[in-house]
């Protein structure tokens, strides 16, 4: 290495050298740090550094390398290096600087006396009386003042927290008595490390030492270290070690091309920090426990794993937290992956398998998720843990929500190893071919077909894939279960039709909700039942003769009887089945009482069949559908609300087919309280692509129609409606309760100009309703009727509307019969009957909390009271705005220029004209101007 004499030096020595030691990467800041010293003592003044890390950061490399610098720059150079092993060996330390020093070679030509051995300065046991310990400590600074007094001195002890105390008191006895002298003092310790001897380090450094803290390598020089390119990978190797060199030099014998780094450790790791641990009370037990537990790791799981009390547990984590061997943390977790893995790899594979079942049931009787306990129970293999079954199946059922299906897999694969029924392997290996149809839908079958094979009970095993069939509701999941259910049906068919029925009819189900055509034939499926005595079997033909009934749209009270009988036992399957639930709570929402019974068969305690639905959703839902029907928008909305936030946080707002009908509802809702901005949000949020249950999907279809038709997108809204319509009609759906479209549509016509279309829409819907006899069906009819009509046969419409649903609990539908009557008679010159009509709407308007529906009463009522003060000056009878209309008309202005000028819609102008044409008894706008004649003197006066 090349030198400079340095002229300043008071020894004529050597400067401080310009070049690094070679071999260690990435210290340069620390070793000009210490170089930085060699100056300071260069001009006569002793100084110190300490270097602290954590295991294997590279004190012991740095201290050499300072060494070696100081050496070059013309230091006498003593480094002694403790060690745990050798603590108890009095003055061990000591003896070797003292060593260092006295054997180093003397400056050539300059006379040295003969050098003591370092036995005699400090002998081999600790000096017992205080002369004996006086003589000692003064030998000891003599060796050091005697060789500073020829030249620098640097004195290096490496790892200082395991020296021995004698030496540690000789370090200290010198710091005041060498203080003028050319020395350098550089020690290493363990960051965190609690010295309990004597002497402490401050009094061995001084008050006032270079604190050289060594952190992990940057990635630049891990991956020169590892001898691979800087990229993603040298940034994930210097992850998982943190940098630290010694964890580095281990991963660099391990590392292969595309190794998984997640799982890289290294045993022998594992093995050193086990044993340095033992000095600790413990702390090896607390280790092991926080490398199983990993992320589920708290302080009260810890402690039962390891063993021991909660104190001796906080005692272990915090030594371990000092030495940065654990995070300082309120959940307790090894500061590199590749520790955790070093320390797991240290430990047997059936200790480790033991260990892990036991973290499993810990976790599991705290309450843990069902996926983390599956995680340990993944790695307690070759040993049987009966209880983890069931655990496992749910584990599963919540990665296949989540979106990882592969884990699902991994879950139940572990569930196969215990030993099971038959009837278990066959609902494992079910669950197991959904799982693995959304990683490998080819491979789907084969273990369909593997799980037929392990029928031995015919009632279970019908039982299991209707439970399949419950599971899986969307898209291609619902064929899988249907196909699967098909394969089963045709095994079980030979042990008749109680055999098969259940299976049966949730097949029905399925395909009739998965078809966007006609459902499969109900007269031909009803065959099947004939021979059937069973009570649940006849329960469960009721509900399905109330479906047919509903989807028929035949009468209201045949299936309102029906869904009585089929309410009428304890079996809630075939109400949460969604093609049912869906048009159930449609048909039944007018129906408190069997509202009331329905919601008490879906609010079970145990969890839904399909895992996208929260626990109690279903009954929720319900709950909501019946005080919308009511009118109540408010408590219907938060209903609505809560679950889509739950949908939301699993993810499957767009995907599962109750999901998508709880959104649609609450935008209808939010339409109806005028909280457009609500809806529009929700809808945006929705992937209309992944809707792929029919009766949901037309419900959303439905809602967004409203929307756009009441935001100024008429056009856009009546395709929406229209589309809706075409699709419910195509699959034979006459019901007309399911979701209104007609009644919209014809409303959305109008505002469009397009009156036939919209008084064939409204005859159609009337007919439909008629049929069906519900009074909230048939009053909203009603009054979708009378709206598009202009004469008295409209007035008679809304009048009976409101006759019909004033006996009604549907007060929404009520409000609305009352303002477009309100409407209508204020049109035709009945200002006081209109005004007390409209009184009645607002109110009942406000009580629902439909707001724009209040809003637009609220203002037929002020023009009705303007109209009827009006009425007493003009001899014509017409209404302030009627007049003004007119006169507009008169004037040449078109139906469009009237209503931009007057902020209505074109309907509302059209139906102002049509009030005006007979009020004055003319027939079209080119009458107007004679028969305003005289009003218009009056007004140009």
């Amino acid at each position: 290495m090349h030198t400079e004499v340095n002229p300043e030096s008071p020894f004529g020595g050597p400067s401080v050298p310009k070049r690094r030691a070679a071999g260690l990467l990435g210290r340069d800041s620390e070793l000009d740090t210490i170089t930085g010293l060699f100056r300071a003592a260069l001009h006569g003044r002793a100084v110190s550094a300490v270097v602290v890390g954590e295991f294997g950061m590279g004190k012991s490399a740095v201290l050499t390398a300072a060494g070696e610098l100081a050496e070059a720059a013309g230091f006498t150079v003593a480094i002694a290096t403790a060690s745990r092993l050798e603590t108890h060996l009095s003055g061990g330390v000591g003896r070797q600087l003292i060593e260092g020093l006295t054997h180093a070679p003397a400056d050539p030509g300059s006379p040295r006396p003969r050098a003591p051995h370092a036995a005699e300065i400090l002998p081999d046991r600790r000096p017992r009386t205080e002369q004996e310990q006086s003589e000692a400590l003064d030998a000891f600074c003599h060796a050091v003042r005697q060789a500073a007094e020829q030249g620098p001195v640097f004195l290096g002890i490496d790892n200082i927290h395991l020296a021995d105390p004698w030496s540690m008191r000789c370090l200290a006895y010198i710091r005041h008595r060498v203080g003028q002298l050319p020395v350098v003092v550089v020690l290493t310790s363990l960051i965190g490390h609690l010295q309990t001897g004597e002497v402490a380090l401050l009094e061995m450094s001084g008050c006032t030492p270079a604190t050289i803290r060594l952190r992990g390598l940057g990635t630049r020089h891990v991956a020169e270290f590892l001898r691979i390119s800087p990229g993603r990978f040298a940034e994930e190797c210097r992850e998982v070690t943190g940098g630290n060199p010694f964890l580095l030099g281990a991963l660099r014998r391990r590392l292969v091309p595309g190794m998984d780094l997640d799982t890289a450790g290294s045993a022998m790791i594992g093995e050193v920090l086990r044993v340095r641990m033992h000095e600790y009370t413990a702390a090896p037990k607390m280790l092991e426990a926080v490398a199983i537990l990993g992320e589920d790791a708290s302080f009260d799981l810890l402690a039962q794993l390891a063993g021991v009390d909660e104190g001796t547990a906080m005692e272990a984590i915090d030594t371990m937290v000092r030495v940065h061997l654990l995070s300082n943390s309120h959940r307790p977790s090894l500061t590199y992956r590749f520790v955790r893995n070093s320390v797991l790899a240290d430990m047997p594979l059936t200790t480790r398998a033991v260990t892990q079942s036991r973290a499993a049931r810990l976790l599991h009787d705290a309450g843990a998720a069902p996926e983390r306990v599956g995680v340990h129970l993944l790695e307690a293999t070759a040993i049987r843990i009966p209880w983890a079954v069931d655990v496992l199946r749910l584990a599963a059922r919540h990665s296949v929500v989540e979106g990882d299906p592969e884990l699902s897999v991994r879950f139940l694969s572990r569930a196969l190893e215990e030993r099971l029924s038959e009837r278990k392997r066959m609902a494992i290996l079910l669950q197991l071919a959904h799982a693995e149809f959304h990683c490998d839908p080819d491979s789907a079958p084969a273990r369909v077909r593997e799980a037929i094979d392990h029928i031995d009970d015919r009632e279970t095993a019908a039982f299991v894939a209707t439970a399949m069939i419950l599971s899986l509701c969307c898209g291609p999941d619902a064929r899988l279960a249907i196909n699967s259910a098909g394969q089963f049906a045709a095994r079980l068919d030979a042990g008749g039709p109680d055999a098969v029925w259940p299976l049966l009819c949730m097949t029905y189900l399925a395909e009739a909700g998965s078809r966007l055509g006609p459902p499969p034939d109900f007269r031909d499926f009803e065959r099947q039942w004939a021979p059937l005595n069973d009570p649940a079997a006849q329960q469960s033909r009721s509900g399905l003769l109330a479906l047919d009934t509903v989807r028929g749209g035949k009468s209201s009270a045949n299936a309102v009887r029906h869904f009585g009988e089929a309410l009428s036992g304890e079996q809630p399957e075939l109400f949460e089945q969604p093609y049912f639930f869906t048009l159930a709570t449609a048909a039944l929402a007018d129906e408190p009482a069997l509202t009331d019974k329905l919601c008490q068969v879906l609010d079970t305690k145990r969890l839904p069949w399909d895992f996208h639905v929260p626990k109690g959703a279903l009954a929720t839902l319900a709950r909501g559908i019946a005080v919308q029907a009511g009118g109540d928008l408010v408590r219907a909305s938060v209903h609505y609300e809560s679950l889509v936030r739950q949908f939301d946080e699993r993810g499957v707002t767009s995907r599962c087919p109750i999901a998508v009908l709880c959104a649609a509802r609450l935008i209808e809702v939010s339409v109806d309280l005028g909280r457009h901005d609500v809806a529009k949000a929700l809808l945006d949020r929705i992937d209309f692509g992944a809707t792929q249950a029919l009766f949901p999907h037309n419900y959303l279809l439905y809602a967004r129609g409203r929307l756009r038709a009441a935001t100024g997108e008429p056009e856009l809204g009546y395709e929406d409606l229209r589309g809706c319509g075409r699709r419910l009609e195509h699959h034979g759906m006459r019901f007309p309760g399911f979701a209104p479209w007609r009644a919209h549509a014809a409303r959305t016509a109008l505002a469009l100009g397009r009156t036939d279309a919209a008084a064939r829409l409204a005859e159609e819907d009337l007919e439909a309703a008629e049929r069906w006899g519900a009074p909230r069906i048939l009053g909203g009819a009603l009054t979708t009727a009378g709206l598009v009509r202009e004469d008295e046969e409209g007035e008679r419409l809304l009048t009976k509307a409101v006759d019909v649903l004033g006996g009604s609990t549907a007060k929404l539908a009520l409000a609305e019969a009352l303002t477009e009557l309100g409407v209508l008679q204020s049109r035709h010159g009945q200002a006081e009957k209109a005004i007390g009509t409209l009184r009645m709407a607002v109110r009942s308007s406000k009580h629902c909390g439909a707001r724009p529906l209040e809003r637009r009463a609220a203002e037929a009522l002020r023009d009705a009271r303007t109209g009827l003060t009006t009425a007493k000056d003009n001899e014509h009878g017409l209404t302030k705005q009627e007049y003004r209309v007119a006169l507009m008309a008169s004037q040449g202005l078109t139906n469009r220029e009237i209503a931009e000028a007057l902020h209505l819609t074109r309907r509302t102008v059209e139906l102002h004209l049509s009030g005006a044409y007979r009020k004055l008894g003319i027939t079209g706008r080119t009458e107007l101007s004679s028969a305003l004649g005289r009003s218009q003197r009056v007004d140009a006066d």
